[in-house]
C-alpha cells in the first residue's frame, strides 16, 4: 500500500437510501415499531468500508435544504422526486447521533448539496497530498475522477469497486472525466428533473462528445447534423447549456478540510453501544465491535436482514468476543480492548442472582419429580446432541417455574437407562393439569416423542406468541431475551465452539456449565412467557394463539414426524432425462449464439446477447454495470427470440435438477426412509406457512418437468394411496364474501366458471360464447386484483397493451363495484388503525401506509387487500388441518395428514379407509369456516402425488 493519506468522503442519503430500499420487502422493525431499516443499511455500508479499506481519514458528508443555486437557476430542479419516506427522516437524527459518538466528522452546509461539498473536499484534499475516496453509488460524482481522487461504489450483490481515470473513460467513452458533465448535461437526468437536450439519450450523447468534445463543441457545430435532431438540438441549446451547468459539482463550497480534524478516531465504545441497544441492533453491535477491535480483512457485514426463524435446539447462538490475539486497529492492546468491549450494559448469568441445580439421580430425582408435579405450570427445555429431532438424543432436560431458580436433569448416554429416567419424568409430560412453557416446543414434542412420550396439557410456546404479538421482528430466544428484559443468554459456543468438525457434542460439555446454559433457557423463557401472557391480550390475539397457532404446533409434529415417501429410482430416471434435455439446450444455443460459452455466467450471457447478437438497441444493466440477464428481463423478449426461450428452459430444467430431482433424494432420513419437511409458523407475515428443508411447497407446478417430480412422492406402502384435496379458488372466495360483491357471490353459488363468468360480464359476450383467450384474460385479472395488478402489469402477463389492459381494468372494476368499494375501505381502515386483519382477528401492520413516498405507500396498500386475503386461506385451513387431525386422532384412523402446500392438503390413505376419508376431509375443510360464499374441495386419489393432484 502508498505511503499517500487517504481520505474516504462518505455520500450520506445516496447510502442511508440505499439501505433502507435494501430491506424494502422485510424492514426491520423494533419492538417499539420504530422502522430501522436505514439506519442498519447506512450503518453495515460504513462499517464495510472502515473494515475493508481502514482509512486514516474519514468524513460523512449530508445535504442541507437542497442546492439554493440550482433551484435559482432552474425552478423545477429535482421538483418531481417524491417525499422523504417517513422511515428515512426518523433515521437521520440517529445517524448523525452514531456518528457523533463514532468520532466521525459530519460535513453539511446549509444551501449545497453532498455532491458539492464532496467535490470541494476531495479538491482540497487532493492540493495536501491526499488520495479521495467518495463512497457513494452515483454516476454524477465520476466527473470529479482525477489521478488522486476515486468514485468507491457499493455493487449489487456485496462489495465495492473503484473508479479511476481509465474506468470513467472507458464507462462513459469520454477522453477526460469533465466530459461527464456535458455527457450528463446532454442526456439529462430524471431523478434530478434535469431536463437534457430533447431526443438525446445516452447512445447519442456519448456519439456527440466522441464527436465534439464538449456541449459548446456540439452548440457550434449544429451544422453538421441532419434531421429532426439538429432541429432539436438548435432550439434547445440554452436548455442544454443549463442541463450542464445544473449537472456541474460545485468546487466553492465554504467548507475547509483540516486533515487534522478528519482522522479516524477511536469511537466512543459505550455510547454507541447504548444507542444500539435502544434501537435493538444485535448483530450490528457485535459487527461494530468486530470493527473497531479487530483486522478483519476484506469481509462484508452481517446484514441483520434474516428472516424471523425458528429457535433450534440447542441454539446457535453467537459468539460475544471478538476474538483474541488478533490485530487492533487503533494499535491497542487487544486483550484489554476486548475487556472494555464485552462490558454489556445489558443483564447476564454472571451479573443476575439465580440459583441453578443439577439433580442427582436416585433419590434427589424422585424428590424432584415430586415437587414437579405439584406444580401448575412448568417451562421445560430438551439439550441434546445436534440439531435433527428425528436423530438426536436426550443429554439433559432443565425445568424452571419459579423466575431465577431452575433444575437441570442430565440424561445418561445409555438408551435404556435414558428411557427409564424419561419413564420416572412421564406423568409429567402426559400430565392435562400442567401447563407445559417452551420456546419452540415443537423441536421438543418431536424429540420427546422418539422416547414415545405424549406431550400433553395447555402448552405456552413463547416464539408463537411473539408471532402473534409482532409478527415483523425475528423471535428467536437471544433477541427476545435483549428486547424485552434486557437480558444476553450464555452462548451455546462458549460450550461447544464453533461450527465445524472440531465441534463438540453437548454430552462433552461439563456438567456445570451445561446446568447454567440449559437452565438459563428455561428460566427466560419462563420471564417472556409473564411479558406476553398479557401482550397477547392487548394485541387482540389470544384467541388465534389458543385455539389455532398452538394446537396446529401438534398436528405439525405429528406432519413432520410421519414424512412422506420418496421414489428415489424414479428420481434418478428423471435426472438422467433432464441431463439429455439441458445439454439439447446447450447445443441449440452454441448453434444460435455461433459459439460455446458458460450459460449460467450472467456476465457471459449478456455480451453474448446484447453485445454480439445485439438483440436489443438499448439493453438493460444492473448496477455493477453488467448487462441484465434477469428473468423478467428475458421473459420479455422470449416471444421474439428463440435463443431467449432456450435459454429459460435450460435454467428452469438446471434449477429442477440441482433443487430438486437431485437433492430430494439425499434428504431421505437413514432412520425411517422418508422426507421429512420442516413446517414453520413464524416466518411468513400473512400467517402462511414455510416449508423448509427441503421446501415442498415449492415445487414447480407450472411445467411439465416441473409436475413430474411429484411423481416421485409415493405412499407409504400397496395398502396405502396418496389422496390431495385442494380448496377450489379459496382467495376469489373469500374476496367476493367480504367485499359482498353479490355478481361473484352469486356465481359462485351457481357453480359457474368464475373466469368464464367474469369474462362474459366484462367483455359483454354470453358465456357460451367466450373465448380461451377472454378466459385467461379474465383469470388474469381476478388473481391479478388481489396483488393490485396495474395495466403494465397486466399487459406484461398477458397480451394485452397498456391501454388494453387499463381499459380491462376499468371495465371489471365497473362490473364489480362492491369489490372496487371493499379495496378503498380496506386502504382507509389501514391508514387509520396501522393495521388490517384476517377473518379470524390475525393483524398485519402496515407502518408505511401514510408514507408520503409514492412507492413505499403503494407497497403498503397492496398489502392493505392482499394480506387479509391470504392470511384469511391461511386461518382457514389450518382450522381444517386442526379438525381433521382431531378426527383421525379420536377415530383410531391408519391414515395420515403428510403435507401442506398452501390451498392443498396430501393425505396417506389407509385403502380400506378411502371412502370414509373422503368424505370427512371434504366436509372437514368445507365447514372449517362460514362465509357468504360456499368454500369448495376438490379431492383425487392416486399412487403418486401428481395422480392425485
Amino acid at each position: 500500500m502508498s505511503d499517500q493519506k487517504r481520505l474516504f468522503l462518505v455520500d450520506a442519503y445516496a447510502l442511508i437510501f440505499r439501505g433502507y430500499y435494501a430491506f424494502i420487502k422485510n424492514p426491520r422493525i423494533n419492538s417499539k415499531g420504530e422502522d430501522t431499516s436505514a439506519i442498519m443499511g447506512f450503518m453495515n455500508s460504513l462499517l464495510d468500508v472502515i473494515k475493508r479499506e481502514r482509512p486514516d481519514h474519514l468524513a460523512v458528508c449530508f445535504d442541507k435544504g437542497g442546492s439554493t443555486d440550482r433551484v435559482e437557476m432552474f425552478e423545477a430542479y429535482k421538483a418531481n422526486r417524491d417525499e422523504t419516506p417517513e422511515g428515512i427522516k426518523t433515521a437521520v437524527p440517529y445517524i448523525y447521533e452514531i456518528l457523533k459518538a463514532m468520532h466521525i466528522p459530519i460535513m453539511v452546509k446549509e444551501g449545497y448539496e453532498a455532491d458539492d461539498v464532496i467535490g470541494t473536499l476531495s479538491r482540497q484534499a487532493e492540493k495536501e497530498g491526499f488520495k479521495t475516496y467518495m463512497v457513494t453509488p452515483d454516476k454524477d460524482f465520476a466527473q470529479l475522477v482525477t489521478e488522486n481522487i476515486f468514485m468507491y461504489r457499493p455493487v449489487f450483490g456485496g462489495g465495492y469497486e473503484t473508479w479511476g481515470i481509465p474506468e470513467v473513460q472507458k464507462k462513459f467513452e469520454v477522453t477526460d472525466p469533465m466530459q461527464v458533465i456535458d455527457f450528463l448535461g446532454m442526456m439529462g437526468d430524471s431523478s434530478d428533473n434535469i431536463p437534457g437536450l430533447p431526443g438525446v439519450g445516452e447512445k447519442t450523447a456519448k456519439k456527440f462528445i466522441a464527436q465534439f468534445g464538449s456541449m459548446e463543441g456540439l452548440l457550434a457545430n449544429t451544422n453538421q447534423l441532419k434531421g429532426k435532431i439538429k432541429e432539436k438540438v438548435e432550439a434547445n441549446g440554452e436548455l442544454g447549456l443549463l442541463s450542464k451547468k445544473l449537472a456541474t459539482i460545485m468546487l466553492d463550497v465554504p467548507v475547509n478540510f483540516n486533515a487534522k480534524d478528519f482522522e479516524l478516531d477511536h469511537p466512543d465504545i459505550e455510547k454507541v453501544k447504548e444507542i444500539f441497544q435502544n434501537l435493538e441492533f444485535r448483530r450490528l453491535t457485535e459487527n461494530f465491535l468486530k470493527t473497531f477491535a479487530t483486522e478483519i480483512p476484506n469481509t462484508t457485514p452481517e446484514q441483520d436482514n434474516s428472516k424471523p426463524k425458528e429457535d433450534n435446539k440447542p441454539e446457535p447462538k453467537e459468539p460475544k468476543s471478538a476474538g483474541a490475539g488478533q490485530f487492533s486497529l487503533f494499535g491497542a492492546d487487544p486483550s484489554n480492548e476486548a475487556e472494555t468491549i464485552n462490558a454489556y450494559t445489558r443483564k447476564t448469568a454472571e451479573t443476575t442472582s439465580h440459583f441453578y441445580q443439577s439433580v442427582a439421580s436416585g433419590m434427589a430425582t424422585k424428590l424432584f419429580i415430586k415437587n414437579l408435579m405439584s406444580q401448575f405450570s412448568v417451562c421445560f427445555d430438551t439439550e441434546t446432541t445436534g440439531l435433527n429431532p428425528l436423530t438426536a438424543e436426550l443429554v439433559g432436560i432443565a425445568f424452571s417455574w419459579e423466575v431465577g431458580k431452575g433444575f437441570y436433569l442430565p440424561f445418561p448416554e445409555d438408551k435404556n437407562e435414558a428411557q427409564e429416567l424419561i419413564e420416572e419424568l412421564r406423568p409429567f409430560f402426559e400430565s392435562e393439569t400442567i401447563q407445559k412453557v417452551g420456546q419452540n416446543l415443537k423441536y421438543d414434542i418431536k424429540v420427546l416423542a422418539k422416547y414415545n412420550v405424549d406431550v400433553k396439557g395447555k402448552l405456552f410456546d413463547t416464539m408463537l406468541a411473539h408471532y402473534l404479538i409482532n409478527p415483523d421482528m425475528r423471535h428467536n430466544m437471544d433477541v427476545l431475551a435483549e428486547t424485552y428484559l434486557n437480558y444476553t443468554p450464555i452462548s451455546i459456543e462458549t460450550l461447544i465452539g464453533k461450527k465445524g468438525k472440531n465441534q463438540l457434542s453437548m454430552r462433552e460439555v461439563p456438567l456445570e456449565k451445561q446446568t447454567e446454559y440449559a437452565v438459563e433457557d428455561a428460566d427466560i423463557t419462563l420471564q417472556l412467557k409473564e411479558h406476553f401472557q398479557n401482550e397477547l391480550g392487548e394485541a387482540n390475539t389470544q384467541k388465534l394463539f389458543d385455539e389455532i397457532e398452538i394446537p396446529l404446533l401438534r398436528v405439525l409434529a405429528a406432519m413432520e414426524l410421519e414424512g412422506i415417501n420418496l421414489d428415489k429410482g424414479f428420481l434418478n430416471g428423471l435426472s438422467e432425462q433432464l441431463d439429455k434435455d439441458i445439454k439439447t439446450l446447450e447445443s441449440k444455443i452454441y448453434l444460435e449464439a455461433g459459439e460455446e460459452f458458460n450459460i449460467a455466467s450472467p456476465k457471459q450471457l449478456g455480451v453474448i446477447l446484447f453485445e454480439k447478437m445485439k438483440l436489443v438497441d438499448k439493453p438493460k444493466k444492473t448496477k455493477s454495470g453488467q448487462y441484465s440477464t434477469a428473468e423478467d428481463v428475458l421473459s420479455y423478449l422470449a416471444k421474439d427470440h428463440d435463443i431467449i426461450q432456450n435459454i429459460l428452459d435450460f435454467r428452469g430444467l438446471s434449477k429442477l435438477k440441482s433443487t430438486y430431482v437431485d437433492a430430494l433424494p439425499t434428504q431421505v432420513e437413514e432412520g425411517t426412509g422418508r422426507v421429512h419437511t420442516d413446517y414453520m409458523q413464524t416466518v411468513a407475515a400473512t400467517g402462511r406457512l414455510s416449508s423448509n428443508n427441503p421446501n415442498l411447497q415449492n415445487i414447480p407446478i407450472r411445467t411439465e418437468r416441473g409436475r413430474q417430480v411429484r411423481k416421485a412422492f409415493i405412499p407409504k406402502n400397496e395398502d396405502y394411496i396418496l389422496l390431495a384435496a385442494d380448496y377450489s379458488q379459496i382467495e376469489l372466495r373469500i374476496i367476493a364474501a367480504l367485499s359482498k360483491e353479490e355478481t361473484m357471490i352469486e356465481a359462485f353459488k351457481n357453480g359457474e366458471d368464475i373466469h368464464a363468468s367474469t369474462a362474459s360480464k366484462v367483455f359483454n359476450v354470453p358465456l357460451n360464447e367466450v373465448t380461451r383467450e377472454q378466459r385467461s384474460n379474465a383469470k388474469t385479472v381476478n388473481f391479478g386484483i388481489i396483488y393490485g395488478v396495474s395495466a403494465f402489469g397486466l399487459s406484461n402477463q398477458t397480451d394485452l397493451s397498456r391501454s388494453e389492459s387499463k381499459e380491462l381494468i376499468d371495465t371489471y372494476y365497473e362490473t364489480y363495484p362492491k369489490l372496487r368499494a371493499y379495496i378503498n375501505e380496506q386502504v382507509d381502515f389501514a391508514r387509520d388503525n396501522g393495521y388490517v386483519q384476517t377473518v379470524l382477528g390475525r393483524r398485519r401492520y402496515l407502518k408505511d401506509i401514510n408514507s408520503r413516498n409514492a412507492v413505499v405507500r403503494g407497497a403498503a396498500e397492496r398489502n392493505a387487500v392482499n394480506a387479509p386475503i391470504q392470511g384469511s386461506a391461511a386461518d382457514i385451513i389450518k382450522i381444517a388441518m386442526i379438525n381433521i387431525y382431531n378426527k383421525l386422532k379420536e377415530g383410531n384412523y391408519k391414515t395420515k395428514m403428510l403435507l401442506q402446500v398452501h390451498d392443498e392438503l396430501v393425505f396417506d390413505v389407509y385403502k380400506p379407509e378411502l371412502e370414509v376419508m373422503k368424505s370427512l376431509i371434504k366436509t372437514e375443510m368445507e365447514s372449517a369456516f362460514k362465509l357468504e360464499v360456499p368454500l369448495d374441495v376438490e379431492l383425487d386419489a392416486g399412487d403418486n402425488w401428481l395422480e392425485a393432484h
